[in-house]
């Protein structure tokens, strides 16, 4: 395994942040194999190069946990459901990693010692250094928090160099590409831009926190293949939001 340092990429830790819906394909519930499959196969091609990875994966493709409070169940209950969800995703992760022979934890911030490790961040940040993926599920344990916040918490925790924002898009627009075509991209833009401007890049708790500890979040299109690499060796289109 070569060191990042050596392959000149520009990050040495990253976190990756994924929707659980970029694990549907095309469909329009659960997991879809094919595309799982090719999220993986993008990991590790950044794998390789030495560069120590760990993810957060939405569990919106399964059950959303302010769809479930928006129909009558208790926010708490409904959020803890979602948080159930980001740990199948994860589980269907590692087995697609692990398939590609890229050694991979998974970790729970809720226990369930029989299918994932418990939250240790030092055992977490050992797991890096190893040069396995770590995929922290289960959001941060508390209900209210969501998938945005948990990754750039964890991303702190681990000394990650840089949140890697993964969407369907090239970046952080104005307005909806897909919805207007005059939509402008911004190459830089700040953490008070995105709030002010409501953005949307990630929640307003995690972009505080980010901006509170200066991470950087790059957003970038997962579904361009080599995007991930590409970004990490200085190139492609992408959108940085930091001061």
């Amino acid at each position: 395994m070569p060191d990042a340092t050596s392959t000149g990429v520009t990050h040495r830790r990253v976190m990756l942040k994924i929707s659980g819906e970029a694990l549907m394909g095309d469909q329009g519930y659960g997991l879809h194999p094919p595309t799982v499959a090719r999220i993986a196969q993008e990991v590790k091609s950044v794998h390789d190069l030495g560069v120590e990875i760990c993810m957060v994966i939405g569990g919106g493709n399964i059950f959303r946990g302010l769809q479930g409070s928006a129909q009558g169940m208790e926010r708490a209950t409904a959020d803890y459901m979602g948080m159930l969800a980001t740990v199948m995703n994860a589980l269907a992760m590692q087995a697609a990693l692990e398939s590609l022979n890229v050694f991979t934890r998974v970790i729970s911030a809720i226990p369930m010692d029989q299918v994932c490790e418990p939250y240790i961040r030092r055992r977490a940040v050992r797991h890096l250094e190893k040069k396995r993926v770590v995929v922290f599920a289960a959001g941060t344990g508390n209900p209210y928090f969501t998938t945005d916040t948990a990754a750039t918490l964890r991303a702190n925790e681990m000394g990650c160099e840089a949140v890697f924002k993964g969407t369907k898009v090239d970046g952080v627009y104005d307005k909806d590409p897909k919805k207007f075509p005059d939509a402008r991209r911004y190459d830089r833009v700040t953490y008070d831009e995105v709030l002010e401007k409501n953005l949307g890049v990630m929640d307003a708790t995690a972009i505080a926190l980010a901006r509170d500890n200066n991470l950087p979040i790059i957003v970038f299109s997962l579904d361009e293949p080599g995007g991930f690499r590409g970004i990490l060796a200085g190139k492609g289109t992408y959108t940085r939001v930091q001061d």
